[in-house]
């Protein structure tokens, strides 16, 4: 009789908790949209019902909550709990949200706070401003890959160009099918640019009208923490307007700077380097390919 090997519980257990805390982070990034079982299996990767169970296991601990009537899937009360208790130490959303009341009042128009998820960015916080025309590619919650908008592309910029190659290319299939005008080079060519000048501009690439102009906020040895960015309609983001507005938010992103060195924790962290999982992803991408 054949012998059937299988893993110890320790092991299954461990396993079940990676897959279910992925699925956690999947369902924050639909953001306010959630996320239909659908969409979850096929970003996911398990089957469905592995993903139907471990979505349960989460709702029944208070992480994830399915909405009655059109059965998407969101982050729960817990999650919120969860997060809130976490600002006192990873609290860049409250170290910057005067700075975005600042600039939205001085510029009228909407401002952004976005952080660094792996290949993408993903906005913590979008704070309108007053000018009646506004522009809405980009709502809390909402991720794009790394160089796909203003903020976005000022945090790419920031780091060394043999993480970039890696990045792009993990999210190549991505860019190509969701983002026409952004291809891996048009990226390139754009960060060459944002360094030159200091700050980084996204000229009507994702929808034609809407523009956006971000700068990096650092932690005290360099590393990005994020972003903060305005986005307008073009005709409020011709040449000289975009100086002013650079210059805005580099007062404002030196005010944070300043704040984030007596955060010991968050200074602390590791450089974000490429991980395993991202150069599978890469692997993974290139065989399809």
């Amino acid at each position: 009789m054949e012998e059937r090997i299988t893993a110890p519980a320790s092991l299954n257990g461990s396993q079940s908790v990676d897959r279910a805390l992925g699925l956690l982070s999947l369902v924050s990034y639909f953001g306010d949209q959630g996320g239909s079982l659908s969409e979850i299996v096929e970003q996911g990767g398990l089957n469905k019902p592995t993903t139907r169970r471990l979505l349960l296991a989460l709702i029944r601990s208070g992480l994830i909550e399915q909405d009655s009537q059109t059965r998407r899937y969101y982050l729960g009360q817990e999650a919120y709990v969860l997060g809130t208790l976490a600002t006192r130490r990873y609290g860049l959303l409250q170290i910057a949200r005067d700075s975005l009341g600042i600039l939205s009042a001085k510029t009228q128009d909407t401002s952004f706070l976005s952080i660094q998820r792996e290949t993408y960015a993903v906005c913590l916080h979008r704070e309108e401003g007053t000018y009646p025309i506004r522009t809405h590619a980009l709502q809390a919650g909402y991720r794009h890959p790394l160089g796909v908008g203003g903020g976005s592309l000022a945090i790419l910029a920031t780091m060394p160009d043999d993480e970039i190659d890696i990045i792009l290319a993990a999210n190549e299939s991505v860019l190509l099918a969701d983002y026409p005008n952004l291809a891996p080079p048009q990226i390139k060519e754009d960060i060459a640019i944002t360094r030159e000048r200091g700050f980084a501009l996204n000229p009507g690439r994702i929808l034609a009208n809407s523009w956006g102009i971000g700068i990096a906020i650092h932690f005290p040895d360099g590393r990005a923490a994020g972003a903060l960015s305005i986005a307008a309609i073009d005709s409020r983001m011709q040449p000289d307007r975009q100086l002013e507005l650079a210059d805005l938010m580099r007062i404002e992103a030196k005010k944070i700077e300043a704040r984030l060195a007596h955060l010991q924790p968050l200074n602390e962290r590791p450089r974000r380097v490429p991980t395993p999982a991202m150069k599978a992803r890469v692997k993974a991408e290139r065989i399809k390919a």
